[in-house]
């Protein structure tokens, strides 16, 4: 790693060089970096000075950073490679923990865990040796982690929580799930040999064949019909992370032959409703979710969950949740409902679909409660309430997606709610 340079000596020959190794540390760390960018930060510094520090933050900004989800990462890995003399120190003491086996308790420290990865390139921190005089400690410490295999590890991982290397496994994981569902009986029918129904017309038409003779009837059972499945997901600033890896699943589901589904559609909402189906029909999982992110303009925005189904209600539900659509609405609840406007929304919604099955991350902690304005609301109005905050969770809710009796934790909350 290269030493940081001071930012008030403007004929630093090593100022290419610098920027170019924090280039490749914002890379290893997810942001999307290339060459191209890296000679228009040098140009752009070169331009700009960098006698002021605020102004050269906001200068390899402009060049390096294009997307809404990448400043966290961004601003961790700026603070430790340019800023912070100490930075090695830092580094040590964010992948430690990792290192043990403990789990972070804050969200936000997932932004300075990859961070800390992507400067040390993915290698954990060696333990220093005793200093001269001190004894090394001997005790042994047993890490009951490694009792469990890594891949069943990572899928109980939270995805807030993931590193750069464990995000890109789950994607693999996501990629291989499926979301089977059990087909429907149609008024239409077809012919069978034991059927529900004697089809009559066929019967008289095939006598008629034989000169009139009647040697058995026809019968007929309902055609199966394949019902749609409608996504809602929440792109919000507190769900960006969660949105995203569903996102992941839901492509997969999308492009999967013989899924049963008949169409998979697919809306992002924030502030506004975003209609985004088109964008998985696209095979690269990539491609696709970077022309969706596009076109949805809110992400890691407000929330506006009320607004948002009212749009939904309005333009949309007659085109997609015709013939008894299922309906996954994925977002963590959190709208101030003032005047019972989502209540009102959410009953509509369920009313429109077959079943809605609302997938919350917050039902990650064991003392989860429906405190919140927005949950109160909502809660009353789904036929199914589970965890979506995990490749456990989304697993789990590819084996239940057809079971009617399935309500996953909405009659234990609902108690709480009404106790």
């Amino acid at each position: 790693m290269p030493e940081n340079i001071p930012l008030d000596l403007p004929d630093n020959p090593r100022l290419a060089q610098n920027i170019t190794h924090f280039a490749r540390a914002l890379r290893r760390a997810g942001l999307p970096v290339g060459t191209g960018r890296v000679i228009d930060a040098i140009r752009a510094v070169e331009a700009a000075g960098f006698t002021d520090r605020q102004d050269f933050y906001w200068t390899l900004h402009a060049c390096f950073v294009n997307r809404p989800e990448h400043r966290a990462v961004y601003n961790q890995i700026f603070r430790l490679y340019w800023r912070d003399p100490r930075y090695l120190e830092h580094m040590m003491s964010m992948m430690l923990p990792a290192i043990r086996g403990v789990q972070e308790d804050k969200p936000a420290q997932a932004a300075e865990k990859r961070a800390a990865e992507a400067l040390l390139d993915g290698k954990p921190p060696e333990t220093p040796p005793p200093a001269e005089g001190e004894r090394e400690d001997t005790r042994i410490e047993v890490d009951a982690s490694m009792t469990m295999s890594a891949e069943e590890k990572l899928r109980s991982l939270d995805f807030e929580q993931m590193s750069t290397a464990e995000i890109a496994a789950a994607k693999r994981m996501l990629a291989k799930l499926k979301l089977p569902v059990k087909p429907l009986p149609s008024r239409r029918g077809m012919a069978a040999l034991n059927g529900h129904r004697t089809d009559w017309r066929r019967t008289i038409r095939t006598a008629m064949r034989q000169g009139g003779e009647l040697r058995g009837l026809a019968h007929t059972k309902p055609r199966p019909r394949w019902p749609n499945l409608v996504v809602l997901c929440d792109i919000s600033g507190s769900m960006s992370q969660y949105s995203r890896m569903v996102l992941h699943f839901l492509h997969a589901v999308a492009n999967e032959k013989g899924a049963g589904w008949a169409k998979v559609h697919a809306f992002t909402f924030g502030t506004r409703l975003t209609n985004i189906t088109r964008h998985l029909a696209t095979r690269d999982v990539d491609a696709a979710l970077k022309s969706a992110g596009a076109e949805a303009q809110d992400w890691e925005g407000g929330t506006r969950i009320a607004a948002s189904l009212h749009a939904f209600n309005r333009d949309w539900s007659r085109r997609v949740m015709g013939q008894g659509a299922v309906v996954l609405l994925i977002t963590d609840g959190l709208d101030r409902d003032t005047g019972g406007v989502l209540g009102a929304e959410m009953q509509r919604l369920h009313l429109s679909s077959r079943r809605l099955i609302w997938l919350n991350p917050l039902l990650r902690w064991d003392g989860f409660a429906p405190k919140a304005a927005g949950i109160r609301a909502m809660l009353p109005h789904v036929d199914s309430f589970r965890a979506g905050h995990s490749v456990q969770s989304l697993q789990d809710l590819a084996e239940v997606i057809s079971r009617p009796d399935d309500t996953g934790e909405k009659m234990r909350l609902l108690g709480i709610l009404n106790a």
